[in-house]
């Protein structure tokens, strides 16, 4: 006999009293009503308070609306860290549009793919970048409505090139704009564009969903207290910042905005606003840990880093903890809202030596709270690696922060998502303790002789000879071999140049021999605005070689 309705599901439905889309939106409310008189943004000379925030969001969202702005629309931004960059977060998906932050570093003509794929209907541009708006614009086939952003921190170049500025735009704004949820919370409140590296970039689209889980998954694992003051040396159009805009709304925080990132400011930031959270790459921990003296501040409290992108140098996290500083490593991709993996401390390890505490904080580490699924597979077969901390596969997620898919792109999308996980196309090893440690970029591993090389394994070798500032090794192609490691570095200032000679034996002590470097280039690395280095470049440079 069939079975009858199970009491758990009779007359307890949804409704608006028991269940509300999830959106990271609702944060600011909660931040501007519960603490409205704290401070919310630091920039230069400016201070503004949540309630004041929550007022300038809702003039924007309503100052959009009243331009036909509405569900389904895209607001592009190509700007710096500041308020305005902070307040598009909030003020374009009240409305229902998607916010599209765009990559203060990119050329003209990527500018204006990006503008057309993303069908963008206004664009808030930074009067910096606005010469390179100008020509992206002039390329593209979109006709979007143009508004100023016009910083009073900014006096270097750039016209104004929109029909208004921003604070003239928001001032026909209502201050009484509703606050309205999403109809569904798996609706687009983001678009974010990949590097692009190999080919037109994708449009990674989020939800709101996924926004507020990770928002809040930023709070819980770096244990961020109520009213955290955060430095912005992590760009805001870089997977939305982390999520970090609304993470800090999530604690009514103090949003410290940075144009730049240089030592001098973050160290009078850290001084004189007691910033106690800042994120970004290891090339701003490298920064941090090798600043000059002039450039120092002391400071009698203690700053939480957080960092990704390839893994942290033992070595740079060595200093970094010998100077005050306690960092901790995430991983992710725009794929996953930015950081989704996290090397979760165990209190264990405070009583290890510090160059094995450094080792093991490089690690990746284990899922974020609102990460379903974290595993090293094999893509061919789908079958998990072995957690002997030696067999490489690729790490794959699953879960409610992974993306919603690529914009326009159901090839790519449903490649992304086979077999059930989302593909990362990085490399890693499971260890024993079930934390993952990447080794590569599926296109990054050396392949010398039928063996594998991590680039990243030799890197880190590099990073502690005394004289190296920053490393980064590429596959060279090799008549015998079939491909040799090729290291380029930069060399610490004021420090005298070690020879290639000197770096090759310096491997040698530290690695297995096929491991080690047989080409070695001295200069500057090329890296993207959020600190990567670009091994694209580099791999064309191997090949001159």
């Amino acid at each position: 006999m069939p079975k009858s309705p199970s009491p758990y599901d009779t007359h307890l439905d949804k409704n608006p009293a028991n269940y509300q889309p999830l959106t990271p939106l609702q944060f600011l409310e909660r931040a501007a009503w519960t603490y409205p008189d704290r401070l919310s943004v630091i920039h230069g000379g400016r201070r503004m308070t949540w309630a004041e925030t929550r007022e300038r969001c809702h003039r924007l969202a309503d100052a959009l609306a009243k331009r036909g702005i509405g569900k389904g629309d895209t607001v592009a931004v190509m700007a710096s860290n500041t308020p305005e960059m902070m307040e598009l977060h909030f003020g374009a998906p009240l409305t229902g549009a998607v916010l599209n932050t765009i990559n203060t570093r990119l050329d003209a003509a990527i500018v204006g793919f990006i503008l057309d794929h993303g069908e963008a209907d206004v664009v808030f541009v930074d009067r910096e970048f606005s010469g390179v708006m100008r020509e992206a614009l002039a390329s593209a086939k979109v006709r979007p409505i143009v508004i100023d952003i016009d910083d009073p921190e900014y006096d270097g170049p750039g016209e104004r090139i929109g029909e208004s500025d921003f604070e003239a735009f928001i001032a026909g704004g209502d201050p009484g704009f509703s606050y309205r949820a999403p109809d569904d919370e798996w609706d687009a409140i983001s678009l974010n564009y990949t590097s692009g590296t190999t080919g037109d970039p994708k449009g990674v689209v989020y939800h709101h969903r996924g926004a507020y889980l990770n928002a809040a998954a930023n709070a819980i694992t770096w244990s961020m207290p109520q009213h955290p003051v955060y430095l912005w040396t992590l760009p805001m159009f870089h997977c939305n910042g982390w999520c970090f805009p609304w993470t800090i709304a999530l604690q009514a925080g103090t949003h410290v905005c940075l144009r730049a990132v240089r030592a001098k400011p973050i160290f009078d930031a850290i001084a004189d606003h007691k910033v106690d959270h800042l994120c970004g790459a290891p090339i701003v921990l490298n920064l941090i840990a090798n600043a000059a003296p002039g450039d120092r501040r002391d400071f009698d409290h203690t700053v939480k880093i957080m960092t990704a992108a390839a893994p942290p140098p033992p070595s740079t996290l060595e200093k970094m903890e010998a100077q005050g500083f306690d960092v901790t490593h995430v991983y992710g991709l725009t794929e996953t809202y930015g950081p989704s993996v996290v090397c979760a401390w165990h209190e264990a390890w405070d009583d290890l030596p510090p160059a094995d505490r450094a080792a093991v904080k490089a690690r990746q580490g284990v899922r974020y709270a609102m990460l379903d699924g974290l595993d090293v597979i094999d893509p061919e077969s789908m079958q998990a690696a072995p957690r002997d901390g030696e067999t490489i596969a690729e790490v794959m997620m699953q879960g409610n922060i992974v993306m919603k898919g690529y914009l326009k792109n159901p090839k790519a999308s449903d490649a992304a998502f086979a077999g059930g996980w989302f593909h990362s196309g990085d490399l890693g090893v499971m260890h024993e303790d079930g934390y993952v440690g990447i080794k590569d970029r599926s296109k990054d591993i050396i392949i010398s002789g039928g063996e594998n090389i991590s680039s990243v394994e030799v890197e880190q070798v590099l990073y502690r000879h005394p004289a190296v500032s920053e490393a980064a090794v590429v596959a060279k192609a090799d008549e015998k071999w079939g491909e040799t490691p090729c290291a380029f570095l930069e060399i610490k200032d004021g420090v005298t140049a070690p020879s290639v000679e000197d770096i090759i034996q310096f491997c040698r002590k530290n690695l297995a021999s096929f491991k080690c470097p047989r080409h070695v280039v001295f200069g500057p690395l090329p890296k993207t605005s959020t600190g990567k280095v670009q091994k694209f470049v580099l791999r064309e440079r191997a090949k001159a070689i």
